[in-house]
């Protein structure tokens, strides 16, 4: 197929596709499925051989969000049974993130629900990073708070996170029909914030909310401009109880073509599996290591993931590594930050997005016969509880 060779080999030389490739991919059959995630496949490879790191989360404070992003059970409004607590003393967050690393993560990711941190959350953060490194030598600590104000990235590098994550979600035009309490400039300037400060910018969506193929292209290709380090791919988990709770829209056979379509627009990146693979990919998560290098271990923020033994025996019987800490996840060229240039586009030659405007047809929307509500779990043990968590 002439379009993946021509991805592949502008993947090799992290040159921006057209909008219209992008959107082609999105657009292949099910008969062309194995050849598109071979293609991206060859660009994975490429940048990131076998290697598969291995991130896990602790929320560090769980539901009561005066924010009503629609996707979140977390959210205000939400009636989702979830957990809800307030912080956790650090002694209590670095025995979670001692879990993960005790597991194989590399990465220990603390979020914390709310619209932003105040200052005096700042504090408690940095004390949290401060102790989870001191226990836990060569650990990687991303940090997800919400939207920051000026000064606060700073002082979560110099207590020594490594990185910062917040979401774009979905593309501007459509940001305002899942979020009316903050806007999608807001995230933007966060990512931007966390750049200016140093910090690893960790950056991406989520799928499945109902979105056309257009939309997906349009996060991704602004994704590509403001060059984060790393692009989470989290695929909507509909939680009765929240807006989008009778959103089942995705198929795995979707997800990879979704994943393929990052790895082909970010193919340096660090793109990583997030929320709800074993809710939409299923069988298929193995596939879906040849796209992406980066996965999340055991637990979610609210919900449980597939257990941290299962996620590790996956890995290794898809003839992947799970990355030690002695490695670095980028390529060299941008491990050294030598593509963080101001938020241009990383060896893009020269451009932001081009090529066609229209839109492939998209293909049919699930039904709620197809609804795999047993496979939403809500987290009932680790961070917030008395019990062991799954790593």
């Amino acid at each position: 197929m002439d379009l993946l060779n021509t991805l592949v080999d502008k993947g090799l030389r992290r040159e921006l596709p057209t909008r219209e490739e992008a959107l082609a991919v999105l657009a292949t059959s099910d008969d062309d499925l194995l050849d598109v995630v071979a293609a991206a496949g060859k660009v994975r490879r490429h940048w990131f051989g076998r290697r598969v790191k291995l991130n896990y989360l602790v929320n560090l404070k769980s539901g009561l969000c005066p924010e009503d992003c629609s996707y979140c059970s977390q959210r205000l409004g939400s009636t989702a049974g979830i957990l809800k607590y307030t912080w956790l003393k650090p002694d209590q967050a670095s025995d979670a993130a001692a879990a993960g690393v005790a597991g194989g993560a590399k990465r220990v990711c603390l979020v914390a629900s709310g619209r932003g941190p105040t200052d005096r959350d700042v504090d408690r953060v940095s004390e949290t990073i401060r102790t989870i490194k001191d226990n836990n030598e060569g650990v990687e600590v991303c940090a997800c708070l919400g939207l920051l104000s000026d000064g606060q990235a700073e002082r979560l590098r110099e207590a020594g996170a490594d990185a910062y994550n917040h979401n774009l979600n979905t593309s501007e035009a459509t940001y305002g029909e899942i979020t009316t309490t903050h806007t999608y400039e807001d995230r933007v300037d966060t990512v931007q914030k966390a750049h200016a400060a140093g910090l690893s910018a960790c950056s991406g969506l989520i799928a499945g909310m109902g979105e056309s193929d257009e939309d997906l292209v349009d996060v991704v290709f602004s994704l590509r401009e403001l060059d984060p380090d790393s692009v989470p791919v989290n695929f909507l988990i509909p939680f009765e109880g929240t807006p989008l709770g009778k959103e089942w829209n995705l198929t795995p056979q979707r997800c990879l073509r979704i994943l393929a379509m990052t790895r082909f627009v970010c193919p340096d990146v660090e793109v990583r599996i997030a929320g709800g693979r074993e809710v939409h990919l299923r069988t298929m998560q193995p596939l879906a290591l040849h796209l992406a290098n980066s996965i999340f271990l055991g637990d979610y923020l609210t919900s449980e993931g597939q257990a941290g033994k299962a996620d590790l025996e996956m890995i290794a019987d898809a003839g992947f590594e799970v990355e030690g800490t002695d490695q670095v996840t980028l390529p060299e060229h941008r491990a050294a930050g030598g593509c963080h240039d101001g938020g241009g586009v990383c060896g893009s030659g020269g451009g932001g997005a081009c090529g066609s405007d229209a839109a492939p047809e998209a293909s049919e929307p699930r039904t709620a016969a197809d609804a795999r509500t047993d496979l939403v779990a809500v987290r009932r043990r680790g961070a917030g509880t008395d019990l062991a968590p799954n790593a």
